[in-house]
């Protein structure tokens, strides 16, 4: 069963290298937190990818941490040279496990790219959305953990 809401946030062990540096559930704590699935040959995830950087440039300042985990879809997103390559070209900062055997996916209980997951300071998770319209679906959760009015 997927995640659902005040779920804790999970483990983020088991990346087979982290991008940008890395992190970990422990260290996330005490801030709000997006975390998003995506994969080099996911057209939706590279769609979205400006939002998501934007709202990490954006909401920094109000705490927002966001990580980002390259879970792959098919055989040829597990070769990290080229998904470093895709990272660098949607000008991806944030931290980036390559979850290449899934391990972290398996915690999320996540099948699905795009995914989002929204956790509070606490690490209890606030909301989660998928796919195309994911972006939309998470951003009032994400504007209420943030104390940010809606328009």
């Amino acid at each position: 069963m997927p995640l659902r809401s005040g779920s804790p946030l999970p483990e983020l062990a088991g990346a087979e290298c982290w991008i940008n540096g890395e992190t970990s559930r422990d260290e996330l704590l005490g801030s709000p937190v997006l975390i998003h699935f995506f994969a080099k040959s996911c057209p939706i995830c590279h769609d979205n990818m400006p939002t998501v950087e934007g709202w990490r440039e954006t909401y920094a300042p109000k705490g927002l941490k966001v990580i980002g985990i390259h879970m792959p879809r098919e055989e040829a997103d597990t070769d990290v040279g080229a998904v470093t390559a895709d990272i660098e070209a949607m000008n991806m900062t944030e931290p980036i496990a390559i979850d290449n055997q899934h391990a972290i996916g398996d915690r999320f209980e996540n099948k699905l790219w795009p995914a989002y997951y929204l956790f509070d300071e606490t690490g209890a998770m606030r909301g989660r959305a998928a796919g195309y319209a994911g972006l939309k679906m998470i951003e009032g959760p994400l504007h209420r953990l943030l104390g940010i009015e809606s328009d």
